[in-house]
């Protein structure tokens, strides 16, 4: 009987700091966009539109934009 004089009181602040952490991940945005993460994975990295191939075409360009044309 007497644990449960601690138990009740440790569960109840387990519950609460719980609360408190999903109520400021919910306040920061973190559940905002679930379904962007898990289609940008099919994106080509070469689609300009993309910004992760914006980036990666700023720093170092793609072998396959030089002239592809055979030299005789």
């Amino acid at each position: 009987m007497p644990a449960l004089y601690i138990m009740i009181p440790a569960a109840l602040l387990l519950v609460g700091v719980a609360l408190y952490v999903f109520f400021w991940a919910v306040d920061s945005g973190q559940y905002d966009d679930l379904e962007g993460p898990a289609h940008s994975i099919l994106f080509d990295d070469q689609d300009p539109r993309h910004q992760a191939a914006i980036k990666h075409d700023a720093v170092a360009p793609d072998a396959t934009d030089q002239d592809a044309s055979p030299r005789a």
